[in-house]
């Protein structure tokens, strides 16, 4: 049922890397218009590191591995784009409808394809207040069953981040830090919490999934922190500031589970302004470009 754009189908074929992109950050992450000439700085970003982009959404009903202009620019602009991941996937595509991948769906599809690099923005994860809602992000459980190795800069800051990295271990998924030994706080360059394992070049993961692949350990995902340099992160105490306050304004407004994290990242593009979306445009563009040396080291 996958559509795959020729660019990356030629790819596939021919064994050369190639890097899955979400779409949810161009439909619903980014403001508009900016978010089109953004997704096409990461497709660019994903070429200059080595490799093909493949940005994943569905459009009328079918699941594309890649997007032309076109398609690219339906998704950052269409008004009836909806948010899916991967248990909605099966209902969107019966009734022919257009929606932007999340992280589980896209894992999902880029291994459908076989496609085994993504990169994103961060997780998702296990929220504050997961003890009483139960809310946990469907990344997870997709990491857990996917065996594609995911680019970030940890997981959201918004998020429970120690239950997070509790669950991933209960999970089976290894989490290496990329040139660090603290897992990164997606804003910030260290959460607070250790990674056990630090990687320091794409040739090391690639060593490490052909282990994998060896071992017979590969039937799962793995996470590569790559955190921002201390110079680019939101200033720390800013962070704290609008975490407070914005979790405060959810409960005020009462809003809950999925509409969370939104309600939140909005709060803090706003309020920052502007700070916290250029550092996740950064954020976004230097995990383009690792997960494409990633992939290009792995077929080296």
């Amino acid at each position: 049922m996958l559509t795959v754009l020729p660019e990356v189908a030629d790819a596939l074929a021919a064994g050369r890397p190639v890097v899955a992109l979400e779409s949810t950050i161009v439909s619903h992450g980014l403001p508009r218009p900016d978010n089109l000439s953004i997704a096409r700085e990461i497709e660019q970003a994903v070429r200059e590191g080595g490799a093909v982009p493949a940005t994943i959404a569905v459009v009328d009903g079918s699941p594309c591995i890649g997007l032309d202009d076109t398609a690219l620019t339906r998704i950052a602009t269409g008004d009836d784009v909806v948010k899916v991941s991967t248990r909605d996937l099966a209902t969107l595509v019966a009734r022919g409808g257009t929606g932007a991948t999340t992280v589980a769906a896209t894992s999902h599809l880029a291994a459908r394809a076989g496609i085994a690099v993504f990169a994103t923005g961060g997780l998702g994860g296990v929220h504050r207040d997961a003890r009483s809602t139960w809310d946990e992000s469907a990344d997870l459980q997709s990491l857990a069953t996917t065996p594609v190795t995911v680019v970030c800069a940890g997981v959201k800051s918004i998020l429970d981040v120690p239950a997070t990295l509790e669950r991933l271990e209960t999970l089976g998924v290894p989490v290496l830090g990329y040139r660090t030994e603290a897992f990164p706080g997606f804003y910030l360059t260290d959460s607070g919490h250790p990674v056990e394992w630090r990687v320091d070049s794409p040739e090391e993961v690639a060593a490490v999934l052909a282990a994998r692949a060896l071992l017979g350990t590969g039937d799962r995902g793995l996470v590569l922190a790559n955190p921002l340099p201390p110079d680019e992160q939101v200033d720390p105490g800013l962070h704290d500031r609008l975490l407070r306050d914005g979790l405060r304004a959810a409960e005020a407004a009462d809003v809950r589970g999925k509409d969370v994290t939104p309600f939140l990242l909005e709060f803090f593009h706003r309020e920052s302004a502007g700070a916290t979306l250029e550092a996740n445009i950064r954020i976004v563009l230097r995990n383009a470009d690792l997960a494409a040396r990633v992939a290009a080291a792995t077929v080296a």
